[in-house]
């Protein structure tokens, strides 16, 4: 019982100290660590391993204003791509094939594009979706506001985890209900991003601005991670 114990302090401690690095890096990216220093050297092989897993974007969600009043009967019975029922939601819903979006169109002019696979394809869907409202009557809207709302991305880090003693161990950050979701949720702070662990090692990062946002949070998580690498 005394080894268990003194393991379970040893781990405990090492894992404060672990995190303790990374939040210094993160706040001060400038700052210069002794190399020596062991949860350094540790934190800085984990990094380089977790360089290796590259999250992918799944979907990018981005809106925009096209700055009129849009009769959307009318849209829906000019464009052979669009369908709306009122009843059941009250935009019109929008497919275009290149690139393979879907987009909401609302009364007030305001755009929801999901679907795009980069944040570049995502813009280039808004001006698609912009130019076939023009074409159907409405010369005048324009392109207002354009904004990346959502970044999802996924990976796999190729080992399983324990998922139990992560939601206890970092219960401030965690919600881990295996009746109702197999998959534990992580709300990171900085960046401001929600991770979806699985026991299976797979992740889907969402609710990120920026790509480099995906990418610091996968960094952040990976470190700590290791630390529940299922034996």
């Amino acid at each position: 019982m005394k080894n268990n114990d003194s393991n379970l302090k040893k781990n405990t401690n090492k894992e404060k100290s672990i995190n303790q690095v990374i939040n210094s890096f993160n706040e001060n990216p400038e700052l210069k660590f002794n190399q020596n220093d062991t949860p350094w050297s540790v934190v800085t092989f984990r990094l380089a391993k977790a360089n290796e897993i590259i999250p992918d974007v799944q979907n990018v969600v981005s809106t925009v204003n096209l700055g009129i009043q849009l009769d959307l009967k009318r849209i829906a019975l000019k464009a052979r791509n669009a369908e709306y029922n009122p009843r059941r939601f009250a935009a019109v819903i929008m497919r275009i094939r290149e690139p393979k979006t879907t987009a909401l169109i609302f009364s007030s002019g305001k755009m929801v594009v999901t679907g795009a696979k980069s944040e570049e394809t995502s813009k280039t869907a808004c001006k698609k979706y912009a130019r076939i409202i023009q074409r159907l009557g409405y010369g005048h809207a324009k392109f207002l506001d354009f904004k990346i709302q959502n970044i999802v991305a996924s990976c796999d880090i190729k080992f399983p985890v324990r998922l139990e003693s992560l939601a206890h161990a970092h219960n401030q950050f965690c919600s881990y209900e295996p009746e109702l979701f197999p998959g534990l949720i992580y709300r990171m702070i900085t960046p401001k991003v929600v991770l979806l662990i699985f026991v299976s090692g797979k992740l889907v990062l969402t609710g990120a601005k920026q790509r480099k946002d995906i990418y610091q949070a996968f960094n952040n998580i990976y470190a700590v991670l290791c630390l529940f690498k299922k034996l």
